[in-house]
């Protein structure tokens, strides 16, 4: 399994520990950023796992970042790539080469609240219950099949930063949940659907 992330990765971290578990099922093989500085890919070194930095402003234009990503995850026969807050929408090739091997999280229930913010969108449009989701990703931004989602209750003194804490936690165990799930070999695939065997 490859990660792709931007910042603190923190959901990289939830999905390397549950890997370390003999009945997990997966192993990370690959982290990649289009942050040098990112903590993630910081501790992804320490942790001696091989990384990548591709450099956007190098590998100007879509196509060229696509390429070179997919050269990478090739080189390591990548099963699955897990997008733990890769803030850098996958071109075509990377989506089409890895239809169905893309998971991504979410901080909200999709399709309510996609893109960025979603919690300050979703306290500011007064639901009572938020959450996470994760998905497979297709060329839309947010909108593939959903995987598994998780409630998280909005409290009513909650503002943007306490919400995204719980939504964050329970992330940490979705996330992992689902990846066991793929490789496994219990997610079946039916069109809009994920059905989980």
């Amino acid at each position: 399994m490859a990660v792709l992330l931007s910042g603190r990765g923190s959901n990289f971290n939830a999905l390397y520990h549950d890997s370390l578990a003999s009945d997990s099922g997966y192993r990370v093989v690959l982290v990649v950023s289009d942050n040098k500085a990112a903590p993630g890919l910081l501790r992804a070194r320490e942790i001696g796992l091989d990384t990548v930095f591709l450099d956007p402003e190098l590998l100007s234009g879509c196509p060229a970042f696509s390429r070179q990503l997919v050269k990478e995850l090739q080189f390591r026969n990548v099963d699955l790539i897990c997008l733990a807050g890769f803030m850098r929408i996958l071109g075509r090739q990377v989506v089409d080469t890895y239809a169905g091997r893309i998971l991504n999280i979410h901080p909200a229930l999709l399709p309510a609240f996609p893109g960025l913010n979603a919690q300050r969108q979703a306290l500011e449009y007064g639901v009572k219950c938020s959450g996470c989701t994760v998905h497979f990703v297709d060329r839309g931004m947010d909108t593939g099949p959903i995987v598994l989602q998780q409630c998280v209750e909005v409290l009513d003194h909650d503002n943007e930063d306490s919400l995204s804490r719980r939504i964050l936690e329970a992330e940490h165990r979705l996330f992992p949940r689902a990846v066991r799930l793929f490789f496994a070999g219990n997610l079946c695939l039916e069109g809009r659907r994920v059905r989980i065997k």
